[in-house]
């Protein structure tokens, strides 16, 4: 609900639980005044103070009041050059040569549902569902004006940001920062967290004190990266999974970004969060627009739970255009480390019979099956079926694949290309590179130059021949490289600047172009696992390959940090044999289902060399992950105990929105003598409810569970794992 105070220029965001507002001053300056807990009628303005202090200029305006200046002031979005010198959400070049922004309130306008964003990802909504406040603020010295975005969604507690920089003037100007989110606090004594490590370790979470400065993270690697992801927590500092205030920050971009938070010197702080300023610099001629990417927040007065499950419900409603919608994705088997490059027809179709037998519905080809590509040094880019490797195409292979039942997907990495290729032989123009300079490599390959529409057009057309050659239901979109020497023959000198911006703006492009003419595929984004887990990739693609490590107790911390923000319908998660690829470790079958089956589900393994007893654990487990789907994919999520602390296990809860049945599900990670007699408290449970437990006669009540808890013991057994199933009794 937006409330508008058009005498006082005040304007109140009202979500369900929270409130946020803002101001425009005497000077028409916007300022932040609020962002908590749900209150009625309140100009929280009174609560920011102006008083002299040295060093701290003050605007033309205020003529000499001292009291006033820029520098103290909570912005609602903060420029440069007029006397704030903490962190700026915008930085403009003029046309002589100076880096100022002199934003001021020019006026407002509301607007039904959600504002949409052209070649840009963003929640969406029908009129009924969401309402948007514009403001427009204006630097009449530069013939600049931005409009700030803020659509509401209320029932998740979630708001929407976003900003579009037009160019008003003669002259052209260069933006090189337009941050898409600016949050002011009047406090610094809050806990920042992060979600950082590397490949293969995505998404762990980092939780330390705000301290004097700037402290930030961010990507400058043309993606959003293994190393750090674009969504933040700021909260308090006592805060937990129940209590404490929580402001959750997530953008939907797919490329480089930064994060930034600065507490003053006066003990304030501000949040920035936008494309990184690093190669950033789109010129604007007259009349052109620049639209920020999309930023979505989300405040919790009552912990990091409550926070999750809002991002959670509002990302599967909003967010995700699933062909799957209403209806149960399959259970998916992939070929890649049963295989690797060493397949043939009949291989596939042998390996797709024992997944068949075992309840498995969808059968997926990874890299290998196109080109010239027996290695990764050869093949990327010519995107025609390997005819020896698969006799009459897919039109005789896929066939064969769904006569057994079974849905059939194929792998594809679009973004790549090798020099061992007949593409990069025709065109070897089509790849970021810098005159002068020897290319750098990874994984054997070069990118291609996605912000040019000749290379997405060529890629598109070798793309769509596949896919209609043959009935396929799933495409696993993979890049498993980072950008370098980020330089495009199609740009001048001057625009070299925008090409990253650009390139992202050609993958949203292109992955728009499949979901319009493929609606009924699935894709799944991949980006070497998890190096591109963020909302701008869930709206095209529904579900993301979580980690390209598969073991069982790395993925508790991995699948735990993600779930901050991201559902659990978004993450796929395979079981892999053992020892794993990735580190050598041996769990039990079960251990590495229990695990996966919180996320997207599906094998990453020959099936074929499992024994009777191992096939029957796979067949049960694929019965119970089809008995449960609705309660993992769409069940309100409970972190139960953390793997980054000092427990003997991970354990975690879903829980059905009519709270009438729960599935926890516990992983032991370590064992030791004489363990202790674990009691695990439930959440999310009806207090008045009778629940039995699956496999006992026994009933509890809900309050019994979530007060006094539910006794578990550990086996003297390496890496343990049990689920448990409640159902309330009518």
């Amino acid at each position: 609900m937006i409330v508008l105070d058009q005498e006082n220029r005040v304007f109140t965001l009202h979500t369900l639980n929270t409130t946020y507002q803002m101001k425009a001053d005497q000077y028409n300056v916007l300022l932040h005044t609020y962002y908590g807990s749900r209150l009625e009628d309140c100009d929280f303005s009174a609560l920011i103070r102006c008083d002299d202090r040295s060093f701290t200029p003050n605007p033309s305006e205020a003529g000499n009041n001292r009291n006033y200046s820029l520098d103290v002031m909570p912005q609602e979005y903060s420029t440069c050059g007029v006397g704030d010198f903490r962190l700026p959400a915008i930085e403009l070049e003029l046309a002589n040569g100076s880096h100022t922004a002199d934003l001021r309130y020019e006026g407002f306008r509301l607007e039904k549902g959600k504002y949409t964003l052209e070649g840009l990802p963003g929640f969406y909504s029908t009129e009924d569902e969401a309402e948007t406040l514009v403001i427009i603020l204006k630097d009449i010295a530069a013939q600049v004006v931005l409009e700030l975005y803020y659509s509401v969604f209320e029932i998740y507690d979630l708001i929407t940001r976003t900003v579009r920089v037009i160019n008003q003037g003669t002259e052209e100007i260069r933006l090189c920062r337009c941050a898409s989110l600016c949050l002011d606090y009047l406090r610094s004594d809050m806990d920042l967290i992060t979600f950082n490590a590397h490949n293969l370790m995505e998404r762990c979470l980092d939780r330390g004190p705000l301290r004097s400065g700037i402290q930030s993270v961010g990507s400058v690697r043309g993606i959003s990266s293994h190393q750090h992801n674009p969504f933040v927590i700021l909260c308090d500092r006592d805060a937990n999974e129940e209590m404490g205030m929580c402001y959750g920050a997530m953008l939907l971009y797919s490329g480089n970004f930064e994060m930034a938070v600065e507490c003053s010197q006066y003990e304030n702080s501000r949040l920035v969060m936008g494309i990184h300023p690093y190669h950033f610099c789109f010129t604007l001629t007259q009349g052109q627009v620049f639209t920020a990417p999309e930023a979505a927040m989300v405040c919790s007065p009552n912990g990091f739970g409550q926070m999750s499950r809002q991002y959670h419900r509002a990302i599967r409603k909003h967010l995700l255009r699933d062909p799957y919608e209403g209806r149960r994705k399959p259970v998916l088997v992939n070929n890649w480390e049963a295989t690797y490059f060493d397949f043939n027809a009949d291989r596939l179709v042998g390996l797709a019979r024992e997944a068949s037998a075992l309840g498995i519905e969808l059968f997926v080809m990874d890299d290998g099956w196109f080109g010239s590509r027996n290695n990764d040094n050869s093949g990327l880019g010519d995107w025609q079926v390997n005819l020896e490797k698969l006799p009459g195409g897919l039109e005789a292979l896929v066939p064969r694949i769904k006569n057994m039942g079974m849905k059939f997907g194929i792998w594809m990495e679009p973004e790549m290309v090798n020099e061992d290729s007949h593409l990069y032989s025709v065109h070897p123009d089509w790849v970021l590179h810098v005159p002068g300079r020897a290319p750098s490599r990874g994984r054997g390959q070069l990118v291609l130059d996605f912000s040019r529409k000749d290379v997405r057009d060529h890629i598109y057309e070798q793309m769509k021949e596949v896919l209609s050659s043959a009935d396929i239901s799933y495409l696993k979109w993979d890049m498993n490289r980072s950008l370098t020497d980020v330089w495009s023959a199609a740009l001048t000198a001057r625009s070299q600047g925008e090409v990253y911006h650009r390139y992202v703006l050609g993958v949203y492009d292109l992955l728009e172009r499949l979901h319009c003419d493929y609606p009924h595929i699935l894709i799944e984004g991949c980006c070497g696992g998890g190096g591109r887990f963020d909302g701008g990739m869930l709206y095209y693609t529904p579900q993301i390959w979580c980690s390209d490590d598969t073991d069982a107790i790395d993925r508790l911390r991995i699948q735990y940090g993600t779930s901050f923000c991201y559902p659990a319908c978004t993450m796929g998660a395979h079981v892999s044999a053992v020892p794993n690829e990735q580190n050598g470790r041996i769990t039990p079958l079960k251990t590495r289902g229990i695990t996966a089956m919180s996320g997207a589900f599906g094998y990453e393994m020959d099936l074929g060399k499992c024994t009777a007893v191992e096939k029957m654990e796979i067949q049960r487990q694929v019965d119970s992950y089809k008995t449960h789907y609705d309660l993992l994919h769409d069940g309100d999520y409970y972190r139960l105990s953390s793997p980054f602390q000092d427990n003997a296990y991970t354990a975690w809860e879903q829980v059905s929105a009519d709270q009438r049945e729960a599935l926890v599900s516990v992983v032991y990670d370590r064992i030791g003598a004489a363990p202790l007699f674990d009691t695990l408290r439930l959440k999310g449970l009806n207090p008045t409810f009778q629940y039995r437990i699956e496999g006992t006669d026994s009933l509890h009540s809900g309050e019994e569970l979530m007060r006094s808890g539910y006794s578990i013991s550990q086996k003297q057994e390496d890496y343990f794992a049990f689920q448990i199933f409640l159902r309330a009794v009518e």
